[in-house]
């Protein structure tokens, strides 16, 4: 048995339980304490459920040019529905700069997009039991993180940005005892600040239904945390005086900003400029801002799948488009060039057989798995990409044989973050670490 069915199988469910040690490839105990591979991470979820067959296989040719390697023409029945695009911002595709996992693994439970989100910040798998109203039942990756780091860090390196905002905020942080908010990252789902019509802000801000009334106050009193709060046992995620006006004067300057129209087509694509492109510019302002060791973002517009399977091509080739600006980004600010690695991955796929939906191309719609397991293994079928600075991650290299699961990118960015040394035992990561895409 190996290590991992070994500690999915025990069942590791209360926080009392004796568990083995996190034991490295290597076959020691433990990383040194505080040794890392980069100082920086940033986790984009290409998500909305992206399927291999249009992404790494390129069922539909390469919808993805500025990530991935190739030049197969798009599809001519859908090739008129593709919106123009800026040239890329890399000299070379995405690819290029790491480790392509091309047949990684969703390996289990329901291919929901909460779910398949909670295992890829928790790196635990879930079932369908899930409580989309609660947070997770075992520390996110920011609390890991925080927590475990030597020194201790603050919630001013740790972001969480988000697409969407319903249950999502709740991945922000856990319930499990000794951990919690005062661990979690700083939230922020820009499409809520500024809106997506010309990039106003709040003279145009989203109206919620008197059913919404109540998670948009609980919202409210959130942000207020982030920005309102000094450190204590029970703030809630919160920031230290220094850190809390520097993301207040951020957060103030961006809607003035969006006012006086400088965020209405920041990367030059005109109409074509979509939430997910939105989502990413602002997660490059705060890189640039703030230079985070920790930053989530991810990508849902690929989930209009459902019902149109054109727009969602559309819409794949614009978060691809989005992921390398994301990289030149990284690449062009002080502080994180050279010293920072980017895990992209979808978090699951979407079904083999469509629906009974055709789009005005006649092409039918794909759903996805969200509830128990149908069978359908391509709902499982998913990428992934890390890249980094040569010397650290390998360059240029694709794995084309089964290899890597959702929860492996939490012990991952764990090991290059320098962290998995702290963790304790009754909380070991099931997952096991890409030590493929590491020189």
């Amino acid at each position: 048995m190996n290590r991992r069915k070994f500690i999915r199988n025990a069942g590791l469910t209360a926080a009392g339980l004796v568990a083995a040690p996190y034991i490295l490839p290597s076959g020691r105990l433990f990383a040194a304490t505080g040794a890392r591979i980069v100082n920086h991470v940033v986790l984009c979820l290409f998500a909305g459920g992206v399927r291999n067959i249009e992404s790494v296989q390129k069922g539909e040719g390469n919808l993805m040019p500025n990530v991935l390697t190739g030049t197969e023409p798009i599809t001519p029945d859908i090739a008129p529905a593709m919106d123009p695009l800026p040239a890329s911002p890399l000299s070379q595709p995405l690819q290029n700069y790491g480790t392509l996992y091309k047949e990684f693994r969703y390996a289990e439970g329901p291919a929901g997009h909460f779910a398949a989100h909670t295992v890829a910040m928790t790196g635990r798998y879930v079932d369908t039991s899930l409580n989309l109203n609660v947070p997770p039942e075992y520390p996110t990756v920011f609390e890991l993180y925080r927590k475990h780091s030597d020194p201790a860090q603050s919630a001013r390196n740790a972001w969480w940005i988000s697409n969407a905002l319903g249950p999502y905020p709740a991945l922000n942080y856990s319930s499990y005892p000794g951990y919690g908010a005062i661990y979690g990252a700083n939230f922020i789902q820009p499409a809520s600040l500024i809106s997506q019509s010309g990039f106003n802000a709040l003279g145009n801000m989203k109206e919620f239904t008197s059913a919404d009334r109540d998670k948009a106050t609980e919202i409210r009193e959130f942000l207020d945390k982030n920005f309102g709060n000094l450190y204590s046992n029970n703030a809630g995620i919160s920031n230290d005086a220094t850190d809390t006006e520097q993301i207040r004067l951020f957060v103030k300057d961006s809607l003035t900003k969006a006012q006086a129209g400088q965020f209405a087509d920041p990367w030059g694509a005109g109409a074509s400029m979509n939430n997910d492109m939105a989502n990413v510019f602002f997660a490059e302002e705060i890189i640039k801002e703030f230079q985070p060791e920790l930053l989530v973002v991810n990508m849902q517009d690929i989930d209009i799948c459902h019902f149109d399977f054109t727009s969602s091509c559309n819409n794949l080739r614009k978060a691809d488009f989005a992921v390398a600006h994301l990289w030149n980004t990284i690449q062009t600010t002080s502080g994180m060039i050279n010293d920072t690695v980017l895990i992209v991955v979808p978090e699951h796929g979407r079904n083999l057989q469509p629906n009974t939906v055709l789009d005005s191309y006649g092409r039918p719609a794909i759903d996805h798995s969200a509830i128990g397991d149908t069978g359908d293994q391509t709902s499982r079928e998913i990428f992934c990409l890390v890249a980094g600075p040569s010397g650290v991650v390998v360059q240029g290299q694709a794995i084309s044989q089964t290899k890597g699961e959702s929860i492996d990118v939490v012990p991952t960015i764990a090991k290059i973050l320098g962290f998995d040394s702290g963790i304790p035992a009754q909380v070991s990561l099931p997952g096991n670490t890409l030590d493929d895409a590491f020189v």
